[in-house]
C-alpha cells in the first residue's frame, strides 16, 4: 500500500509540474499567433487523447517528462521537412525573436510562479513552527548514530554554529551552514567545558539517504504522555493522557531518551511506574527537579507495565518545550513564501556544488523519480505533498534555465545570441545541437534511473 501512495504521490506531482510547464510554452505561442500542434504530458506511446481546434492533447506511457509541438520549431521532434519549405505566418522561426524567447520562457516563467503560489499558500496556512535557541541551551540535545560519529554526544548543550549564535533548533540539526557549509562547526558545552565539534564536509549525504536521514540529532524532551493506544499495554496499565511518568523501578529520569533506554532494558519484562497524575507540576524550575515538583493538586501514583519485545509499552509522548509558533498576514506570506521558494533553490546549488567538488558522493545524493517516489513518503500528507512539488517546481525551473540544448535554457541562449548579434544560427547548427542536447539529456536520466535502482538494493 505504501508503493501504491508514493507512485500516486509522484504521478499526480509529477502531472501538475509537467503540464503546467508545457501549457506555460502552449499558451505563449497561441497568445502570439503561433499554431501548436501537440500537447503532451508524458512521452509517447500515446495512452489516450484528442483533438480540439489545432491541436492533439494526448496523455503519455511514460511519465518522465512531456512536450509541446510548436510548428516550425526545432524540437526533440527533429522534424526537418517541415523545416526546409518557405516560412508559414503561424510558424514559430517566423515571429520576431523577442516572442519566440517569451514562449521558451514560458515554462520557466510558470514553475516559478507555481512555486512561489505554493511556498506563499503554505506559509500563509501553516505559519512557521520552531523550537527556539533556549530550549536547546536548556535541555541538550540527543546525539544519535551519524550524530555520535561526528563527536557528538547525548546532553551536549549547542551554543553556536560557526561561531554565531542561531535562532532556531532546526538551525543546528538541518541548516544550510550545517549541511552545505564548508569548515563549520558547533559550539557546545560538555559538563561545564565548552568544545569545538568540526562538521564533515559529506553532512549532506547522511540527508538524502533513507536509511540515514533520522539517525542525526534531536533536542531532549521532558515529555507527559499523550495519546495512549486503546488495548495497549500502557491502556492495561492505567495510563492515561497527561501523566507524567516520573521514575521507572524507582529510578529517577528528566528526558524521554531515558525513558526509553530504561525500558529498552526491561523488553519483554514488566516495570513500575511512578506517575504524576493531575494537575501540571511546577515545571521550568531548573531541570534537576522539574519533574518531581507537585503542586496541592497533584498525585502520585504506582503503576505495572508490560514491556514488549521492542522497548515499548503504547503510548505517545508530548513534548513540554516551548513550541513557538508564528502567524503570517497575506503580505507578509508573499514575502516570506517568495523568499523560501528562491532559498530552495540556491540550497539545492550548493549542495551541486558540494557533488561537483567531490565532498558528497553523487550516487547517494542525486534522486530520480525512484527516489523522489521515497521522498514524497508512503502516506498521504497533503502538506508534505504540496512542500515537495513546491521544491520540485523551483527545481525545474532552475534545470531547464540551464542553456544546454534541447533544454529551455539552450533554445534561450540561442535566442539571446540571435537577439544580440542580429544573426540567426542556421537550421543544420540548431538541428545537431539539439541531438546532442538529447542524447547528452538522455544520457543523464539513464544514469540517473540506474541510480535509483542501484540504492533500492543498498
Amino acid at each position: 500500500m505504501e508503493n501504491i501512495v508514493m507512485i500516486g504521490q509522484l504521478l499526480l506531482g509529477l502531472s501538475i509540474l509537467i503540464g503546467l510547464h508545457e501549457m506555460g510554452h502552449m499558451l505563449a505561442a497561441k497568445f502570439f499567433g503561433m499554431r501548436v500542434e501537440k500537447f503532451s504530458i508524458g512521452f509517447p506511446p500515446k495512452i489516450v487523447g484528442f483533438k480540439s481546434g489545432e491541436t492533439e492533447y494526448s496523455l503519455g506511457a511514460i511519465p518522465l517528462g512531456g512536450f509541446v509541438k510548436i510548428s516550425g520549431m526545432i524540437d526533440e521532434s527533429l522534424d526537418m521537412d517541415q523545416m526546409g519549405a518557405e516560412p508559414q505566418p503561424w510558424e514559430f522561426r517566423a515571429k520576431p525573436a523577442w516572442q519566440r524567447l517569451i514562449v521558451m520562457m514560458g515554462g520557466i516563467i510558470v514553475n516559478v510562479v507555481l512555486g512561489i503560489i505554493i511556498f506563499v499558500f503554505l506559509t500563509y496556512r501553516y505559519g512557521d513552527t520552531y523550537i527556539p535557541r533556549e530550549e536547546v541551551v536548556e535541555h541538550g540535545i540527543v546525539a544519535l548514530e551519524y550524530g555520535q560519529q561526528i563527536g557528538l554526544k547525548t546532553g551536549d548543550k549547542i551554543l553556536k554554529v560557526n561561531g554565531r549564535e542561531y535562532d532556531r533548533f532546526n538551525d543546528v540539526a538541518r541548516g544550510a551552514d550545517v549541511i552545505l557549509g564548508e569548515g563549520s562547526y558547533y559550539t557546545v558545552e560538555r559538563n561545564g567545558e565548552i568544545l569545538d565539534i568540526p562538521i564533515p564536509s559529506d553532512l549532506l549525504e547522511i540527508f538524502t539517504d533513507k536509511n540515514t536521514a533520522d539517525q542525526f540529532i534531536t533536542i531532549r524532551m521532558p515529555f507527559k504522555v499523550g495519546e495512549v493506544v486503546k488495548g495497549s499495554n500502557a491502556d492495561k496499565a492505567g495510563l492515561q493522557a497527561g501523566d507524567r511518568i516520573v521514575a521507572v523501578n524507582g529510578k529517577q529520569f528528566t528526558y524521554f531518551d531515558e525513558f526509553a533506554e530504561m525500558l529498552s532494558g526491561q523488553s519483554g519484562g514488566e516495570v513500575q511506574f511512578t506517575v504524576q497524575r493531575g494537575e501540571t507540576p511546577a515545571t521550568q524550575q531548573g531541570v534537576e527537579n522539574q519533574v518531581m515538583v507537585e503542586d496541592q493538586n497533584a498525585s502520585t501514583v504506582q503503576l505495572t507495565a508490560q514491556v514488549d519485545e521492542e522497548g515499548r509499552v503504547g503510548f505517545y509522548p508530548e513534548p513540554l518545550l516551548d513550541v513557538r509558533r508564528e502567524q503570517f498576514g497575506a503580505v507578509e506570506s508573499l514575502g516570506k513564501g517568495t523568499e523560501k521558494a528562491f532559498e530552495s533553490v540556491w540550497l539545492n546549488i550548493r549542495g551541486f556544488g558540494k557533488i561537483f567538488s567531490g565532498d558528497v558522493n553523487v550516487s547517494k545524493s542525486v534522486k530520480g523519480p525512484i527516489g523522489i517516489r521515497e521522498i514524497y513518503g508512503g502516506t498521504w500528507d497533503w502538506t508534505r505533498f504540496w512542500t515537495i512539488t513546491g521544491l520540485l517546481s523551483m527545481w525545474l525551473a532552475f534545470v531547464n534555465f540551464l542553456p544546454i540544448p534541447a533544454l529551455d535554457g539552450g533554445h534561450v541562449m540561442f535566442l539571446t545570441y540571435e537577439m544580440v548579434s542580429g544573426s540567426k544560427p542556421s537550421d543544420k547548427f540548431l538541428e545537431v545541437a539539439q541531438k546532442a542536447g538529447m542524447i547528452l539529456i538522455f544520457a543523464i536520466m539513464g544514469l540517473v534511473l540506474f541510480n535509483d535502482i542501484f540504492n533500492l538494493f543498498v
